[in-house]
């Protein structure tokens, strides 16, 4: 029986160069199923790499999962590609490749790694999706974007797991154009610039979170298809609101229908289980030195850019890719030609991966997921950098968690742990994350890692919040913290939306609200603020007394921030000013509203002609209890 495939490529000679250096940022469009018409016949166009294997077929439910007359054609200049056009197959239709390899018995069945759309899990087949362009209503946005998202501009991400966020009375996730009605309003409501997607990336095992992906290129199938998720973001755009994918390319599952051992040989993942096998997430590593793997991640990035007008990537566990010992032993790892332990092929995957990113779309951010201390991950490259455009500040986390988990009794011992971060915050762009990792497995939600009663507690918690947002840096907060949901997060279930409408959660809530409009509307609070002149310690040695003071500051505007980290207020609290003059409260965590406890406050201070820590002029202060203050300075006295 005559075959039914008919040779086709969608590959130029140029093409096949820049794959084979690890320089070709665009293989979606060549790579993978292309529904066209050759020769007045409509059908689609499939290519996949595959350079071990010794036959490449097409199966799906058109040829009744059956590949002998489906054959694809290996290109003749030995770049491994498989291709070829088959009539009759069509949009919609479910295939895998059929991959044969001399060392095999059976041969593989593989979901197509530049497939754009996937069953639903446990279904592990690819889709064959039309590829048309979306017509795109946030042009608005887009001419607009670098507004948003340069450094000079207000960053506070709403983090979400979309599975999770909100679930249907009968337990079923919302769809993407579910989520459009009800997320897209909330996060404008909230005040947040920006939210962030936990991977939707197709993956197939739910308690991985996303972070176990199969399909790259596809959105992944549980929320509906994928013009529905280009919707959402559209969505979002014209609300005004950034949105930023988690990306992972620092590993990927084993699944037998995924690219682990794709053709029979370690296509995708480094041969050497050293380098090639995560031990933490029993996992495979990609191999960074291979240059048609760099390839694919590259374009993998730039295609949830160009595609779905992404505005930013947030690059998971990237110190796990940096050095070749981490989570390793002795014996376990090899060092490099060096002597050292940095992965150098990670690295200049890295370096690669953002420059292709701000050469091709320099008003989107990338984000890395670091917890080292590794040298200038937040630089370009040309700059001695990764090129990243901003850095997780896990210390901060870390630190902050830590120091507000203690009673207050005990805060005087530890006030270092609060205030150590700004030894070192203008290192880099950093980001503050308080994110889902500190929220699961046993570590409580943000509310009940909070010590005391409950009135305490939630004192607590706004006060963690307005540190946030009064200290330098963009803000990122995981959903359910900005309402203080008491129950840790529960992937399989959505938020505890019961307790939203309770005076004690909305107080979060509002305080939250009135953090995102202070931070977007106080140039000291996003003006340079990873530069060290955009903040000053008044006093971070009172111990005692467990309170900072310190200015944040843009130009001539200058705002003095205060925060009471015990439950005893103080009526009269003196720290220098930092300029003479009138200063009014502009923000006020204990406030009734918030479900404070509305402490009288000054409203409204005149600096006196009394020298304080090293002024000239100083300000009498009531610091109300576990909270926090903002005075912004109005003029001269």
């Amino acid at each position: 029986m005559p075959t039914k495939t008919q040779a086709h490529s969608l590959f130029s000679d140029q093409d096949i160069h820049l794959f084979r250096e690890g320089r070709h940022y665009r293989l979606y469009q060549h790579f993978g199923s292309h529904p066209l018409e050759l020769n007045g016949e409509a059908g689609v166009y499939f290519a996949v790499y595959a350079p071990a294997a010794e036959k490449v077929e097409v199966i799906g439910n058109f040829n009744h999962w059956q590949g002998e007359d489906y054959p694809l054609m290996v290109r003749w200049d030995s770049s491994g590609i498989w291709e070829g056009f088959i009539p009759g197959v069509k949009v919609g239709d479910l295939y895998k490749y059929k991959i044969s390899h001399a060392d095999l018995v059976d041969p593989l069945e593989k979901a197509d790694p530049y497939a754009r759309q996937a069953e639903h899990p446990p279904r592990t087949a690819s889709i064959i999706c039309d590829n048309k362009e979306h017509k795109w209503g946030d042009s608005k946005w887009m001419k607009a974007r670098y507004e948003h998202n340069n450094l000079e501009a207000p960053m506070s991400v709403y983090e979400v797991h979309l599975a999770s966020w909100k679930r249907k009375e009968n337990g079923d996730v919302l769809g993407y154009r579910e989520l459009a009605e009800d997320l897209v309003p909330y996060v404008k409501n909230a005040g947040f610039s920006h939210v962030e997607f936990m991977p939707i990336m197709e993956y197939p095992y739910e308690p991985s979170w996303g972070y176990q992906i199969t399909g790259y290129f596809a959105a992944s199938s549980r929320f509906g298809p994928a013009e529905d998720l280009k919707y959402l973001i559209e969505a979002f755009h014209k609300e005004g609101i950034g949105v930023i994918l988690d990306w992972v390319p620092s590993h990927f599952p084993d699944d037998l229908h995924g690219l682990g051992k794709f053709d029979g040989s370690c296509v995708y993942e480094h041969p050497d289980p050293r380098k090639g096998y995560h031990p933490d997430w029993k996992s495979l590593i990609f191999n960074y030195g291979r240059p048609e793997v760099r390839s694919f991640l590259i374009s993998n990035a730039l295609f949830w850019l160009d595609q779905y007008h992404v505005d930013g990537l947030r690059v998971d566990a990237v110190a796990s890719m940096l050095y070749l010992d981490y989570s390793r032993q002795d014996g376990q790892w090899e060092p490099n030609h060096l002597g050292g332990n940095e992965n150098l092929d990670a690295i200049a995957f890295i370096k690669d991966f953002n420059e292709a990113v701000y050469k091709n779309y320099p008003d989107v951010q990338t984000i890395a997921e670091e917890s080292t201390s590794f040298n200038r991950v937040s630089y370009p490259t040309y700059d001695g950098g990764l090129g990243f455009g901003l850095k997780w500040m896990m210390g901060w986390m870390n630190d902050n968690l830590e120091y507000f988990k203690k009673d207050p009794i005990y805060r005087r011992y530890h006030q270092n742990e609060i205030t150590f971060s700004l030894a070192y915050a203008f290192t880099e762009h950093f980001m503050l994350p308080l994110s889902h990792d500190e929220v699961v497995y046993g570590k409580k939600s943000l509310l009940s890692k909070m010590p005391g009663d409950a009135w305490k507690q939630f004192a607590n918690l706004r006060l963690l919040l307005s540190w946030m947002y009064l200290h330098p840096g963009a803000k990122l907060l995981f959903m359910g913290g900005e309402f203080g949901q008491r129950k840790e997060w529960q992937f399989e279930e959505g938020l505890q939306w019961q307790e939203f409408e309770m005076e004690s959660h909305q107080g979060v809530f509002q305080s939250l609200k009135a953090l995102n409009a202070l931070y977007r509307k106080e140039k000291p609070l996003y003006k340079n603020n990873y530069a060290y002149e955009s903040f000053e310690w008044l006093e971070h040695n009172d111990a005692n007394n467990s309170v900072l003071s310190f200015i944040r500051k843009s130009g001539k505007e200058e705002l003095v921030c205060v925060l009471n980290c015990t439950p005893q207020p103080h009526d009269e609290y003196r720290i220098g000013a930092p300029a003479p003059g009138q200063y009014e409260l502009i923000y006020n965590s204990d406030q009734e509203e918030f479900w404070g406890s509305n402490y009288p406050l000054k409203q409204s201070l005149k600096s006196d002609k009394i020298a304080w820590q090293g002024r000239e002029q100083s300000l009498d202060l009531i610091l109300p209890p576990l909270a926090a203050v903002v005075y912004k300075r109005k003029g001269k006295a």
